[in-house]
């Protein structure tokens, strides 16, 4: 598209617009009608633990949103002369999971629970045996009934329950919306009618009964919506509060607000069936489109949708990338101590491909970057742990392989479910995340692990906020009765180029060794983190 018809584009309001709430941070993402991003902003932002939950202020969830959209408003100025006035439809996308409850004045309750909380584990076990459904304890439900069990006051006041890309959506449109991916980690839902399960709803109810609430849970529960259909339009109070300069103008239509998991499909072209993606950041997550249901409840891995409702296996772990961050910190201090600045990108490279020199398994040594609890395999409190023996090969190359195979260690035990137990086919793996700008050494190490090819595209950079944006594209753009997975296949990514992986006989085998040794050292874990907190260091 040239100049003159980018900006005759943004003029008459043709692009599409997604903003994505990360859990470090919020990126604003403008398309055109060739789907090619012409327009970001971003805004980094950090959790926190606050009276025992991990949260984010509200204003900085406010802050987060007008900067990220301010710097993209403003990067269309610098490209094009224009200023921005209009679009021609939005959609906002966050993490999965957690808590918001809002009274009737649509005030918050409780400060926002992410998704990263382990303390609903009473909650999720109770709720898995009653509804014979893998209740994680991520879930939104999980976090409501664990407030009822602990009696919190806020509880009877309680008129809206939600995640936060539900609740962005609801400031900017007035409406109770929730697209049907995002709705998959609030409440579980009965495939036949894209909706919330009706006789778990009800069993929910008789569950709490006798608590005399004023309130049903189905009447909290935001609306749920499939991909394509029109969840609202931006109002005047959503527009000045998108765009306070009130240059935006209202009236502008939105898809359905997404869970991360959902635009990361999309960003991937993952929404068929017997494809999958995987998700790397502080957490990770794979997402595997099923031909069939599986034979049993598991608690490793949760039943969600794609974004237009299909069944999905998903394996969460809380922990991913943080530790090795943490760690790759440590030697840029010691870097610096020395007199030598680092470029990051550089320094990632550098340590990434040392990891391809190692043993294939890592040379014995084992780590566990748990810097929050990982509910997976069952470890309440986040306590980053690294071990050796003295027989362990400890070198720089051994200690970057296994930081890597760890950061994947959680993630591995649900995918042998779904592959092993259930022999779930899976075609390809299509990876995206801040991980794999290294070229090739994540794909390996995730080929390695989940034993398929890996495929990484040169949209994968572009991330979630590009894969709602897309969503949002595709509410305004479809034809008539065209499938989200014909929409994406033959109009967004039929010439994307991607490098595939297939998995190396030798690091298959030298991943299946360490996570022996993973498993079996789980108890060392479990045992530090108890002697930490019998000591005082809770």
């Amino acid at each position: 598209m040239s100049h003159v018809d980018m900006k005759e584009a943004i003029t008459k309001g043709t692009t599409s617009l997604g903003i994505e709430f990360g859990s470090t941070r919020i990126k604003a993402v403008l398309i055109d009608e060739r789907f090619e991003t012409i327009a970001s902003g971003s805004y980094e932002w950090e959790n926190l633990l606050k009276d025992g939950y991990w949260t984010y202020n509200q204003e900085d969830i406010i802050t987060g949103l007008q900067t990220a959209y301010r710097e993209m408003k403003q990067d269309v100025e610098r490209k094009y002369g224009i200023t921005l006035q209009t679009v021609g439809s939005i959609g906002f996308s966050a993490m999965m999971h957690g808590y918001i409850t809002l009274d009737s004045e649509g005030e918050l309750l409780v400060p926002f629970r992410t998704w990263r909380n382990a303390t609903t584990g009473r909650a999720a076990r109770e709720l898995t045996d009653l509804l014979h459904f893998n209740i994680p304890e991520r879930w939104s439900i999980a976090h409501l009934y664990q407030a009822i069990l602990n009696e919190e006051t806020h509880v009877p006041r309680i008129n809206h329950l939600t995640t936060l890309a539900g609740y962005i959506h609801l400031l900017l449109t007035g409406n109770k919306a929730i697209g049907i991916g995002d709705a998959s980690g609030i409440f579980p839902i009965d495939e036949s009618t894209h909706n919330y399960h009706p006789s778990m709803i009800k069993q929910f109810d008789e569950l709490i009964a006798s608590k005399g609430y004023p309130w049903k849970v189905e009447d909290l529960l935001p609306k749920v919506y499939l991909a394509g259909e029109n969840a609202g339009e931006l109002t005047e109070a959503g527009a000045k509060l998108l765009d306070p300069s009130n240059d935006l103008q209202s009236g502008i239509p939105l898809c359905p607000p997404e869970g991360d998991a959902g635009t990361g499909m999309v960003a991937t072209n993952s929404v068929r069936k017997r494809t999958g993606n995987i998700s790397v950041g502080t957490s990770v997550f794979a997402m595997i489109v099923l031909e069939k249901e599986l034979s049993k409840v598991y608690p490793e891995i949760d039943m969600v949708t794609t974004p237009d409702g299909s069944p999905v296996g998903m394996v969460h772990a809380n922990n991913c990338s943080s530790d090795i961050n943490a760690w790759l910190g440590l030697f840029r201090e010691f870097s610096e101590a020395m007199g030598y600045e680092v470029d990051t990108g550089k320094l990632f490279s550098v340590m990434f491909n040392k990891a391809l020199e190692a043993d294939p398994d890592g040379g014995g040594l084992l780590s566990y970057g748990y810097y929050s609890g990982e509910n997976i395999t069952g470890i309440d409190k986040g306590r980053p742990l690294f071990v050796r023996s003295p027989e362990s090969n400890f070198n720089l190359a051994n200690f970057m392989r296994t930081h890597l195979f760890t950061a994947f260690g959680a993630l591995k035990l649900g995918m042998d479910i779904l592959t092993k137990n259930e022999h779930v086919a899976i075609d390809s793996i299509l990876a995206h995340g801040g991980l794999f700008k290294t070229p090739v050494v994540g794909q390996r190490i995730v080929a390695a692990a989940m034993n398929v090819p890996v495929s990484v595209m040169s949209t994968a950079g572009e991330g979630g906020a590009w894969g709602m944006a897309l969503l949002a594209s595709y509410m305004i753009n479809k034809d008539q009765q065209e499938s989200l997975d014909v929409f994406l296949e033959q109009k967004v990514f039929s010439d994307v180029q991607g490098e595939e992986v297939a998995p190396d006989a030798s690091d298959v085998k030298g991943f299946e060794a360490f996570i022996e040794r993973y498993r079996k050292g789980l108890a060392i874990e479990q045992a530090a983190v108890d002697h930490l907190v019998e000591n005082g260091r809770d």
